[in-house]
């Protein structure tokens, strides 16, 4: 499935703006695959038995997981040429198998810095047990249509 984003403005968005919410189901092979994806093979990750012996009720997703999560829920609000510059979260609760987490914004700043246009965003992801990991983002987004972040550039050889 292609999704097809439309790229946001720096002169278009707001303080104050929240973020369309994007809702990822998580599952077994969704937490496995990720693991093995990014050579992850702490068995939290995999081995439910590993995981009740750490007192978890099963295996649960990676710390890389929430980091693509925070990206992709950034680059599909703002559109493909939006580069998130700065990533902070803290993980404060599980994921695991079956859960689906929610994933939610809001613009807390929009400046310029050097020419660019950036805005922070605070960023939450949630289950139905409720919050948990925390986030701050801060994205680069083009100023404008002539911003020549928008266009499309080659190298001549």
């Amino acid at each position: 499935m292609i999704r097809r984003h439309p790229q946001k403005l720096w002169s278009e968005v707001r303080e104050g703006e929240a973020l369309a919410p994007l809702r990822f189901p998580v599952d077994y092979a969704r937490i496995i695959l990720n693991a093995a994806a990014t050579w992850d093979y702490f068995p939290g990750h995999h081995d439910p038995e590993y995981a009740r012996s750490q007192g978890q009720p099963n295996i649960y997703a990676s710390t890389i997981l929430f980091h693509g999560l925070i990206d992709r829920f950034v680059t599909d609000w703002g559109g493909p040429l939006t580069l998130v510059r700065r990533r902070r979260m803290r993980m404060v609760a599980s994921v695991y198998p079956g859960d689906l987490l929610t994933t939610e914004g809001r613009i807390v700043r929009c400046y310029r810095e050097a020419e660019l246009g950036l805005v922070d965003l605070d960023i939450s992801l949630k289950t139905t047990r409720g919050l948990c990991v925390p986030a701050s983002v801060c994205a680069r987004l083009p100023l404008g249509h002539d911003d020549s972040l928008s266009q499309p550039t080659t190298t001549t050889p």
